[in-house]
């Protein structure tokens, strides 16, 4: 399979939903926009839930490069969500919404709106150190661990709470710089099964800022992608003694579903079909839509290699 760059804009959502292999058709009850959401809001009483809520969350307040793609990957993954009919989406950059009861910046309870009480899995894309109290990231972590939501994090939410050791134990892994900032490299799919990661084939070239991981171990994780290092020029911030640069991967966090990517840098590559799929069944399988094995596994036998 030849990766395509072919975008979003190419094609109308409809043909790109039914290139995703007719598993998501166009919902025939699918909400208008403007239709008041689930749990309040809008001015009119709540309406019963007929699908999934994920909440897609970026504050990026304190983030350091800030990435441009994150605006647009959020309108993606909305969109996705929308077109497909396969779930619903709040998208909100104020993190004080990541609470069972959240409140406005007076201190009253928030009026309607998303919370950890009534959305199904979180889509994160957020920076550094978000502001979260305590008590909020004690409320998340149960959100995954105990009442087993899902969450989804790309790219730059790897670089995120890195004063929160809870949260690299739920992600699977923690930032550890980007050796070849944006590169061409060659990505190997260790699991042509998984639903985020069986449309791509065995190997594949790509062009991002690939992320390097510490506190990270193939025994709490199951590897999905990974950078073929082999045939990366030699650099002095590759870290790893093995060289094993995980650029996707799957795992519980308790009762939890949890996916992490390091693809997306770039706002464009949120365009390009076989991202948008990934990241598309990745929240499918952790709101619970699809199945797929996440049992750890080793490196691959012969993988472990050195840069040329």
């Amino acid at each position: 399979m030849e990766i395509t760059t072919r975008t979003l804009n190419d094609l109308a959502f409809g043909e790109i939903l039914r290139a995703l292999g007719g598993r998501c058709q166009l919902a025939p009850d699918r909400r208008p926009r403007g239709r008041a959401r689930p749990g309040g809001g809008g001015g009119g009483p709540a309406r019963p839930r007929t699908r999934k809520v994920g909440l897609a969350w970026a504050d990026t307040r304190n983030g350091i490069a800030q990435h441009d793609s994150v605006s647009h990957a959020l309108a993606v993954i909305e969109r996705l969500g929308y077109e497909s009919g396969a779930y619903d989406t709040y998208i909100r950059t104020d993190s004080n919404i990541v609470a069972r009861q959240p409140r406005m910046t007076t201190g009253a309870p928030a009026s309607g709106g998303p919370s950890l009480a009534n959305v199904d899995a979180i889509f994160f894309l957020g920076h550094r150190e978000a502001p979260l109290e305590p008590q909020q990231k004690a409320e998340l972590a149960a959100f995954v661990h105990d009442e087993g939501k899902g969450f989804v994090a790309a790219h730059a939410a790897l670089t995120a709470f890195e004063s929160w050791p809870e949260f690299g134990e739920l992600l699977g892994g923690r930032y550890d710089e980007h050796p070849w900032n944006v590169a061409s490299g060659t990505i190997v799919n260790e699991d042509p099964s998984f639903p985020a990661t069986r449309h791509f084939p065995v190997t594949f070239p790509f062009v991002d800022e690939f992320y390097q991981t510490k506190e990270f171990s193939r025994d709490k994780v199951r590897v999905l992608l990974r950078l073929d290092v082999s045939k990366m020029p030699p650099n002095p911030n590759l870290r790893r003694a093995d060289r094993d640069l995980p650029q996707a991967w799957a795992k519980m966090y308790g009762k939890g579903r949890v996916f992490y990517s390091s693809l997306g840098h770039a706002a464009e590559t949120w365009d390009n079909r076989d991202i948008a799929q990934m990241y598309f069944e990745a929240i499918k399988w952790a709101l619970g839509l699809t199945e797929g094995d996440v049992t750890p596994r080793p490196l691959p036998v012969g993988a472990t290699v050195t840069s040329r």
